[in-house]
C-alpha cells in the first residue's frame, strides 16, 4: 500500500500540464570554475550566460538533450542560492517544469492548498515567466514552474 506524505497528491491534479522537464538548476560557487567540468568532461556547450539581478544570480545554460542544466552562481551573499550553497554545498537546487500557463497553475495549486514559494510568476533567465513552488509541498524538492514562449533554452 503506498501512503501518502503531506502536501502530495495521489493523482495528477485536473489541468497540470507539465510538457518536459525545463531545465535542472545547479548552484555553484563559481559558473567560471564550474564550466570546465560540463564542457571537458560531459562535452556540453554553455550557450547563454546572463544575470538575472531581482533573484542576485548569474546561469549559465547547457543544451542536454531535449532539457537545459542551469548553472547558477549567486551575485550577492543574502542571494537564496548563496544561501543553499552555504547550508548545503554545490549541487542540484531545484527541477523546473515546463508549464503553458504558470500564473493558471498559481491559481490551481493555491486552491487545493499547495504552499507555494512565488504567489505570482516573476521574470527568470531567458525571459521566462517562473515561479517556485516549496520543497515541504513536494518531497523536499525545490520545483520550478516554467513558461517560455519560444523554444528559447
Amino acid at each position: 500500500m503506498t501512503t501518502q506524505s503531506e502536501g502530495t497528491f495521489p493523482h495528477a491534479p485536473e489541468g497540470l500540464r507539465v510538457q518536459k522537464i525545463d531545465h535542472l538548476g545547479v548552484a555553484v560557487h563559481s559558473i567560471e570554475e564550474a564550466l570546465p567540468m560540463y564542457a571537458g568532461i560531459l562535452g556540453l556547450e554553455c550557450v547563454a550566460i546572463e544575470t538575472v539581478e531581482d533573484q542576485k544570480v548569474k546561469t549559465a545554460f547547457l543544451p542536454v538533450g531535449g532539457t537545459n542544466i542551469e548553472l547558477l552562481e549567486p551575485t550577492a551573499p543574502d542571494s537564496p542560492v548563496a544561501k543553499f550553497l552555504d547550508k548545503r554545498g554545490p549541487g542540484v537546487h531545484h527541477v523546473a517544469y515546463r508549464v503553458d500557463d504558470v500564473a493558471r497553475e498559481l491559481e490551481r495549486l493555491k486552491g487545493e492548498g499547495v504552499r507555494l514559494v512565488d504567489e505570482t510568476p516573476r521574470r527568470g533567465a531567458g525571459g521566462a515567466l517562473i515561479a517556485f513552488l516549496h520543497p515541504k509541498a513536494t518531497g523536499g524538492i525545490l520545483v520550478e514552474l516554467c513558461q517560455r514562449d519560444s523554444e528559447h533554452h
